[in-house]
């Protein structure tokens, strides 16, 4: 997490969560899905920026990447150290990356924009230290899980954004982009009826909670 989080976030909470068994269904989607957008091949290095506790950190190490997690919290960092010693791990601010240009394969922020006021300019920031691509995953304004879980618990202070705020963002970028969007949980729960009817969603229809986002050089 990044920038204003919630005043209740903890990443021993945080990461807890995502072992419960509906945290670990809803990890297990969005790891899936920021992996498809972004399709890396085995010791490509990435930046996970706003990385909190590490839990995407280390799923995508584990699936053979060189990562470095970035994370203006110095709780979350050395919780996220303890977590695992293969990702090296960086104090810093999204805004201003300490990392020169096109250090990195890739960039991705995961649920850490919804907590910068300045998005564009941590956009133009991960493009800058990227050689291939960035990708998002955001909160969905347009989404079940919004009407749901707005303002409350872990959501308290985040904000929600749209492919149409995504696509205004993307305006203001330079060079021009090419942009990929795609979603998951499409109901907010995690019972048998979610899970079941998931698949059968295609990942193109754009109103599931977790709004993902491919951004790459035009």
């Amino acid at each position: 997490m990044i920038g204003t989080m919630s005043t209740t976030y903890k990443p021993v909470t945080y990461e807890a969560w995502y072992h419960t068994p509906r945290g670990q269904w809803v990890g297990s989607r969005e790891f899936h899905l920021l992996w498809k957008l972004l399709q890396p091949t085995a010791n490509e290095t990435l930046l996970d920026v706003g990385c909190g506790s590490g839990y995407f950190s280390r799923h995508f190490s584990q699936a053979g990447i060189h990562v470095t997690g970035l994370d203006p919290d110095m709780e979350s960092l050395l919780f996220a150290c303890d977590k695992s010693e293969a990702v090296d791990l960086v104090q810093g601010n999204a805004q201003a990356l300490p990392f020169t240009d096109n250090y990195f394969d890739y960039c991705m922020a995961v649920t850490s924009l919804c907590f910068i006021e300045n998005p564009v300019c941590a956009l133009n920031e991960m493009l800058r230290v990227s050689r291939k691509g960035v990708v998002l995953g955001l909160l969905n304004r347009n989404s079940f899980l919004y009407t749901r879980k707005k303002e409350k618990g872990a959501y308290v202070g985040a904000r929600w954004d749209s492919v149409s705020d995504v696509k205004r963002w993307v305006k203001q970028l330079e060079p021009a982009v090419k942009t990929e969007f795609r979603s998951a949980l499409f109901l907010p729960g995690g019972g048998l009826v979610p899970r079941s009817l998931e698949p059968c969603l295609p990942s193109r229809l754009t109103v599931g909670g977790f709004l993902a986002v491919h951004i790459a050089a035009g």
